[in-house]
């Protein structure tokens, strides 16, 4: 059952919004007073909360704001016999839901009652797939190294300073960028990753910029950009070390002014956008050999997270081989398989050249091919990583 908030001082208004809304179907509580209600909310979870905007003491302002801190997705709906145009306005720009005058209609009332649980719903169902999508991209291991890369990822996340990651291929520099953009302020915003290795140099700029209509051959119509596909979230520009000097450059003035031009076009746009970029090269030596520009890499290079290969930190072995066992059984809908410590030791002694990409696949090889509990003869037979 739905769970409704009311907060008004004519108690005339509580008993009679308590009585409709309980008609209704609705669980509902009542505060006299704003201090009251975010008591309430403090100990209580609401699925909306009726606010007056006129009250003595903490006015509906006040209590909107506080119940922003407080719990930020949970819709609020305003209401007062003494508005006007203004105060309308005002409580919509602090984060109202909506406003209703009284005397209140019920129709209008209960609508908006009725749009505000859908949004609280909406918001709610989102959560849960951001969660099951986070789990897809959590970082597993427990060694010293991998926990101190967590807590560095996690102190940088909040602020909008730009992350360089380092590391061999297939050591999870995705992950740590996700990581960045899920533990941030921008984790409602999109997480756009670009793969500049992937790209051809001819086509690079106008994969990062976009580009107007009639631009080159090809551009039949005017198509946005990365940069301003990111707006408001977080751009992943992966193996930027392969990223031509050309776009090097724009990619720089993108960075230094925050704003980004499109092929073909001559307006400038705003972009509001954290870049985090990655690469497996020494950018030091490509520097010194002229393949990348200096100034583009201490613009990207405020923070440096360097990936350690899992060579070097076998001890995650054991969590890694039981997370990936349980993610490919699930993907296959089949039983969740065991494997021997015996298997682990195994597995710990090879050598991971290929780093967790590699990994993945050699697990996913024992799990079809091996017995149900994978034993150490089954990582004989069937696990061959290239030395």
């Amino acid at each position: 059952m739905s769970k409704i908030l009311v907060i008004d001082d004519e108690r005339s208004i509580r008993n009679t919004l308590k009585d409709i809304l309980e008609y209704e179907k609705y669980q509902v509580d009542l505060a006299e007073d704003g201090q009251q209600g975010i008591e309430l909310i403090r100990k209580n979870e609401y699925d909306t909360v009726l606010c007056d905007i006129k009250m003595p003491g903490m006015d509906g302002i006040e209590v909107l704001q506080k119940i922003q801190i407080l719990v930020p997705d949970v819709p609020v709906i305003m209401i007062s016999g003494h508005g006007n145009i203004d105060t309308a306005v005002e409580s919509i720009k602090k984060g109202a839901f909506d406003y209703i005058e009284k005397p209140l209609d019920l129709n209008r009332l209960l609508i908006t009652i009725r749009n505000a649980m859908d949004k609280s719903n909406l918001i709610t169902e989102t959560k849960v797939l951001k969660k099951k999508v986070n789990k897809k991209y959590e970082i597993v291991g427990s060694s010293e190294a991998m926990q101190k890369i967590i807590e560095m990822a996690d102190k940088v996340a909040p602020t909008d300073a730009r992350v360089l990651i380092t590391g061999a291929n297939g050591t999870g520099k995705e992950l740590v960028a996700r990581r960045l953009h899920d533990q941030s302020n921008r984790a409602s915003g999109p997480f756009i990753e670009v793969n500049c290795a992937a790209i051809p140099a001819d086509l690079i700029e106008s994969e990062l910029f976009g580009h107007e209509k009639g631009a080159f051959t090809s551009a039949v119509k005017q198509r946005k950009g990365k940069f301003e596909q990111a707006n408001g979230g977080t751009l992943f520009l992966d193996e930027i070390g392969d990223m031509s000097l050309s776009a090097q450059a724009k990619v720089l003035r993108a960075l230094q002014e925050n704003i980004i031009t499109r092929v073909g076009g001559d307006k400038p746009i705003k972009v509001d956008v954290r870049v985090v970029a990655a690469t497996n090269k020494n950018l030091s030596e490509e520097i010194e050999q002229n393949n990348f520009r200096e100034d583009l890499y201490h613009r990207l290079s405020v923070i440096l997270i360097k990936v350690p290969t899992l060579n070097e930190r076998t001890e995650d072995i054991p969590e890694l081989a039981n997370h990936f066992i349980r993610q490919i059984c699930n993907e296959y809908g089949m039983p969740e398989k065991t494997i021997t410590n015996e298997a682990i030791q195994k597995l710990q002694q090879l050598s991971w050249t290929g780093n967790i990409r590699e990994f993945r696949n050699v697990i996913e090889r024992l799990i079809i091919l091996g017995n149900k509990t994978i034993s150490d003869t089954d990582v004989e037979t069937f696990a061959a990583p290239i030395k």
